[in-house]
Parts: structure tokens; C-alpha cells; sequence
């Protein structure tokens, strides 16, 4: 395989994972982001340790999606990331297109 063909490869692998993600971010309520993955979940819980002077983060998250190209199952039940990096956080917003079930004049 050539350097050309991998970096096809590759390309083709990235644009597959992120028509997967297209589909599937609206099923979440956070964005969770590590130095090294980038997780959809519905809960998570962050806790703030400090040993000898050093900060470290540990998220807990689950029902989760994990965008990672050479994962083969990108759901996962449960996760649990150690690290000394930031973690970021964020609620995705609710799309505008969603009716209420109870909206007046609404027989659904």
C-alpha cells in the first residue's frame, strides 16, 4: 500500500466517521472533550483531584459516543478519563425544529 492509497484510506475513514457523528450528535446532551478524544454522552460526572501540589481531572461519562476513527464499536456504555490536560465541556443546545407534544393546536 502506498503512502497515496493510506492517506485515501484515511480520508475516506474521517469523512465516514463524521457523516457517523452527523447522525448521532442529536441523541446527546454534552460534548466532552480530552488532549485525546472527543466524546458525545448523556451523563457525566467531573471530579477535581490534587496530589502533592498536582491538578488532575477524572470524568466519568455514559451512554456515550466516541469519535475515533480505528475504534470499531464508537458507542460505549461506560468511560473513565484520568488526565493532567483540559477537559472541556459543553451542553449541546436542542434543535428549534423540535414541536413540544402539548404545544396548543398541536394534534400530533
Amino acid at each position: 500500500m502506498s503512502a497515496e492509497d493510506l492517506e485515501k484510506y484515511e480520508t475516506e475513514m474521517e469523512l465516514q466517521l463524521y457523516k457517523e457523528y452527523r447522525d448521532v450528535v442529536g441523541l446527546f446532551s454534552y460534548v466532552i472533550e480530552t488532549e485525546r478524544r472527543f466524546y458525545l454522552a448523556n451523563h457525566y460526572k467531573l471530579d477535581v483531584h490534587s496530589v502533592d501540589g498536582e491538578v488532575y481531572f477524572e470524568v466519568t461519562m455514559s451512554d456515550a459516543w466516541v469519535w475515533d476513527m480505528y475504534r470499531p464499536a464508537r458507542f460505549v456504555k461506560n468511560v473513565k478519563v484520568v488526565t493532567f490536560k483540559d477537559v472541556n465541556i459543553e451542553e449541546l443546545a436542542k434543535t428549534d425544529l423540535e414541536l413540544p407534544a402539548d404545544k396548543p393546536g398541536f394534534d400530533g
